[in-house]
């Protein structure tokens, strides 16, 4: 298998997903799951995701899809294709795996994969948390992540916008 088979293999769908989170919970493993958009990937994505790795053993990561983000963050975005965010961000070593969703929040993910850790940024408070009800409920726990001053997809791409 060659390194960008590796890569693919880490984008499932939630049912290619399910049987692999199962097989790591029977080994012990401490599943972390968080989501969002990742268009444009940059510093501030590489230290929250590394921070989240380290909370458990396997990191599980939501996308969403291209409809999605267009309608969470408006017409204009993503700028970068769904099938680019996946790939990139299973690119990362500390990452085991990658699934799109559709839907307006990860809720159905997050009800399905029952993860040890829902992370998500320090601007969420734990009551606004998505599914973080779900996680407690199941024993897990739900934690944030400071975000590094500066460093956003909205301020890169007015950065651009900007020098036409």
């Amino acid at each position: 298998m060659d390194k960008l088979d590796v890569v693919n293999s880490k984008v499932r769908s939630l049912d290619q997903l399910l049987p692999m989170v199962n097989i790591w919970k029977f080994q012990g493993n401490k599943i972390v799951f968080t989501n969002g958009c990742f268009d444009l990937l940059h510093l501030g994505h590489i230290d929250y995701l590394a921070k989240a790795a380290s909370m458990g053993n396997k990191l599980i990561i939501g996308v969403n899809t291209d409809q999605s983000v267009s309608e969470l963050k408006g017409a204009a975005r993503p700028i970068t294709d769904q099938h680019s965010r996946t790939l990139i961000l299973a690119s990362l070593f500390f990452v085991d795996a990658v699934v799109l969703f559709g839907e307006a929040t990860p809720l159905n993910l997050i009800t399905a994969i029952k993860p040890d850790i829902l992370v998500k940024g320090a601007d969420y408070t734990v009551d606004k948390i998505v599914g973080a009800d779900v996680v407690m409920q199941n024993g897990g726990e739900v934690k944030t992540i400071t975000y590094i001053d500066g460093y956003s997809t909205t301020a890169i791409e007015r950065k651009i916008r900007e020098a036409k």
